[in-house]
């Protein structure tokens, strides 16, 4: 089987020089622009914790939100195959990060809220969370466990009864 490539490119800009560039730990703002091509900008900035604009975006939120949009984008694919029929998903991702010699995540949680026409298909729709954490892209890429918690809920349609 050949091996696909897919290329990815973005600018990130960054917006923070206030005229003294890095002469000093406090001399800069961390503000920076994301871009890319047909899409809207992106503020970014570090967290707070990290003299950040708690306004912007932060590569911290940035990476949970990859993980969770990867893991819910091979779900509703992999619950479209299987003739599961998602009317809703809202997942609340948290992540660990601990500072030391190195700072790193140590953990990821994905808590998907996942509404279900019918509930009656619980253990499959369960199921398929594992098919699609072993799919993702960006789980397969980090080096620290994705775990996932999630809940379903029953949507509206005549087969929402819940599972014995």
């Amino acid at each position: 089987m050949a091996i696909k490539q897919h290329h990815y490119q973005v600018t990130l800009l960054w917006t923070g020089n206030r005229g003294e560039g890095t002469a000093s730990y406090k001399a800069y703002d961390r503000s920076a622009e994301l871009h890319a091509a047909g899409r809207d900008t992106i503020a970014l900035s570090a967290d707070p914790a990290f003299r950040g604009d708690k306004s912007c975006w932060n590569p911290e939120q940035l990476l949970l939100a990859s993980v969770s949009a990867c893991h819910k984008l091979w779900y509703l694919h992999l619950c479209a195959d299987a003739g599961v029929v998602v009317d809703g998903y809202q997942d609340n991702p948290e992540g660990t990060m601990v500072e030391g010699d190195r700072g790193h995540f140590t953990q990821i949680t994905l808590r998907p809220e996942i509404t279900l026409r019918n509930l009656q298909q619980q253990s499959l729709a369960a199921d398929l969370h594992h098919k699609a954490h072993e799919a993702c892209f960006i789980a397969n890429s980090l080096n620290f466990p994705v775990n996932c918690e999630p809940v379903f809920l029953a949507g509206c349609g005549a087969d929402s009864a819940p599972a014995d």
